[in-house]
């Protein structure tokens, strides 16, 4: 048996650093945060797990938050531009299961993963990672191996081309399930 819940997140925008300034509590996703503040340089997150990302509609650069403060985020994270939008991350529990494949579209050899991978290249012997289907759980996968660099949240789904997802030219390394209970 699976569970999902949407309940339990809670997360606080600031315009400027160290919580100054006005702020946006956000218990949901937000896909735009430029009609709630003209800027976001911290945050602080007091229920759940949330990815932020530095442009509108989910996409750019992303970082996972998990419940703590989050003072000053840019010198942390490397995002100058700031949050634009953010997606909460359901509390999951149940089954993990990810089919991940070499090449755009499912093509190319397959692996299916129901646990962490500090890196496809050891365990798989694959040197790049262009499509994959979330069957079950939620996903970070990082663009180095031993769950380094860039990341992206990966939801239930077919995802087809990475290219597709504003991560253009990343290849994915290692993969690590979200079971933070945040």
């Amino acid at each position: 048996m699976t569970t999902t819940d949407m309940s339990m997140g809670k997360i606080t925008f600031y315009e400027d650093r160290n919580f100054q300034g006005r702020s946006y509590e956000c218990m949901s996703d937000c896909s735009d945060m430029t009609s709630y503040l003209s800027r976001c340089h911290s945050c602080r997150v007091e229920n759940g797990c949330f990815m932020v990302y530095d442009r509108p509609n989910y996409m750019g650069s992303q970082y996972f938050m998990r419940r703590g403060e989050y003072a000053d985020y840019t010198n942390m994270m490397g995002m100058s531009g700031g949050i634009r939008s953010c997606r909460m991350i359901p509390m999951y529990r149940g089954q993990f299961r990810m089919k991940i494949y070499e090449r755009e579209n499912f093509g190319g050899t397959g692996h299916e993963l129901m646990e962490d991978c500090e890196s496809i290249m050891d365990r798989y012997r694959m040197s790049d990672c262009q499509s994959s289907n979330v069957m079950d759980g939620h996903w970070l996968m990082y663009e180095q191996p031993n769950y380094r660099g860039r990341m992206m949240y990966m939801r239930p789904g077919e995802y087809r081309s990475f290219r597709d997802t504003g991560m253009s030219g990343t290849r994915f390394m290692s993969m690590k399930r979200i079971m933070d209970m945040c």
